[in-house]
């Protein structure tokens, strides 16, 4: 037996009652609680992406390298998001839920403090490994001249102070693997509400506020997850939440708990960005600096499904944790499926409308032609797409609650290799960097269907 076993499923550890939240998880209807959980996710998260947009509008308002350098940038920092948020912290939450779905109140109040350390480490890792290495990280995506001036600018500023990105994400994903999706939603609304005016007067002074430029808005950024950070620990210091932090010994055993899940959802948040972080790349190479932008523009779009999946991708978390932990395999199955229905559907219908309208997207951020024709002819190939791609994000986090990782990881190794291999192919053969596109479009499909297969043949129960 595992050391992942002995901790969730000993007969040795206290089992208290399970809570009225976790027995809400076990017992209420799928969809009706699904959506109760999921939607005001959504809407937060669809704040939070919001604000990211304004910030880019603000800033391309200093012009094209400040916009190519927020290009070269934005892989990186949603890389450390998306491990933060949604690989480890899909660990935590998995973990979390598992343990309140078998009763084991104890264990999952230990794993609070083993989460904060998880996160503190890694944190202070990515700021010491992209403060110091930016330069050839950056060139390594396309970067020179004066916007890979702006991206260091704006990138260090935000890795400096990334332990709170890590820690605050952690920190709700301890709170969500109760089955409490408001109060981290709260506080990310609140912080996108306030982010909104901050970046603006950051960027470009007001009153006895200098103009900071983009370091402003990397500024503006990092006081959100300070703040964030700081809203979250309250919350569960105070005893407000269902998990409690104790001061407990460091043991392996709940260590392992967290990584079994999250080291392998980091390594397919890995894949994710090495796609864009690649294309970005080979845009860079044969479009230059109006290519990039007009490329990271279009790919936004992309990168702003992950919250809204993420809005609907960690209540399944939960709730498959839960309901695994309770032994209610059937269950467990039709709220991944259901999940990832609702993902297809959401996300497919951003991606038509992306698709018929890509100049009118482009055109918030540029008015440069190159800019304008690169961006719209990535939305107009990849966007009708992209229901494969929340399909198989929605059940990859689905699989994080039943912690069986082992496809979605497979099928994100498919798009990796359709993406960046048949892609870069096709562009050498054919020397138009639309075929790129078609690549990526072929590679979401791929993912989608693959995990889908074989979920639903039973993948998490074999």
């Amino acid at each position: 037996m595992s050391h992942l076993s002995v901790v969730i499923d000993s007969p040795d550890v206290a089992e208290p009652p399970v809570d009225a939240r976790t027995q809400r998880l076990l017992q209420a209807p799928i969809l009706p609680l699904l959506v109760k959980l999921a939607w005001p996710n959504i809407l937060i998260m669809l704040a939070q992406a919001s604000t990211g947009l304004i910030e880019t509008w603000w800033l391309s308002r200093l012009g094209m390298d400040a916009l190519a350098g927020m290009a070269l940038v934005f892989p990186p920092v949603m890389l450390m998001t998306m491990i933060s948020a949604g690989a480890l912290g899909g660990g935590i939450s998995s973990a979390v839920a598992r343990s309140l779905g078998g009763g084991k109140r104890d264990v999952a109040n230990s794993l609070v403090l083993h989460a904060i350390v998880i996160n503190v480490v890694i944190g202070v890792f990515f700021s010491v490994l992209f403060v110091s290495f930016g330069v050839p990280i950056y060139r390594a995506l396309g970067g020179q001249g004066g916007e890979l001036a702006a991206a260091l600018e704006y990138s260090n500023v935000v890795f400096a102070t990334s332990v709170f990105i890590w820690v605050m994400n952690g920190l709700a994903s301890l709170i969500r693997g109760t089955g409490n999706m408001w109060f981290p939603a709260a506080i990310i609304c609140v912080g996108a509400f306030l982010l909104v005016p901050l970046s603006p007067i950051l960027i470009f002074g007001f009153g006895p506020i200098p103009a900071l430029g983009i370091a402003g808005g990397g500024l503006a950024y990092s006081l959100y997850n300070i703040g964030g950070t700081i809203a979250m620990l309250w919350y569960i210091l105070s005893g407000r939440s269902t998990v409690k932090f104790t001061w407990v010994p460091m043991k392996w055993e709940l260590f392992a708990t967290i990584f079994r899940v999250g080291a392998i959802s980091a390594i397919m948040a890995v894949l994710t960005n090495v796609i864009i972080g690649g294309v970005t790349a080979i845009v860079a190479a044969r479009e230059g600096a109006a290519g990039v932008a007009g490329f990271g523009t279009g790919a936004r779009l992309e990168y702003l499904l992950i919250p809204l999946i993420f809005g609907i991708g960690a209540p399944l978390v939960a709730l498959v944790g839960a309901n695994i932990g309770a032994g209610q395999n059937d269950r467990a199955l039709k709220i991944g499926l259901t999940g990832g229905a609702l993902a297809f559907v959401l996300t497919e219908i951003i991606g038509v409308v992306a698709a018929i309208f890509p100049v009118e997207w482009i055109q918030l951020f540029s008015a440069d032609p190159e800019t304008i024709a690169v961006g719209s002819a990535y939305l107009r190939t990849v966007g009708p797409a992209y229901g494969f791609f929340g399909l198989g994000l929605a059940l990859y986090f689905a699989s994080q609650g039943a912690g069986k990782l082992r496809w979605p990881l497979i099928a994100a190794f498919v798009r990796v290799t359709i993406a960046l291999g048949a892609g870069y192919l096709a562009v050498q053969f054919t020397g138009n960097i639309t075929t790129i596109f078609f690549a990526l479009a072929a590679s979401q499909i791929a993912y989608g269907v693959v995990t889908l297969v074989a979920i639903r043949s039973g993948a998490w129960f074999r």
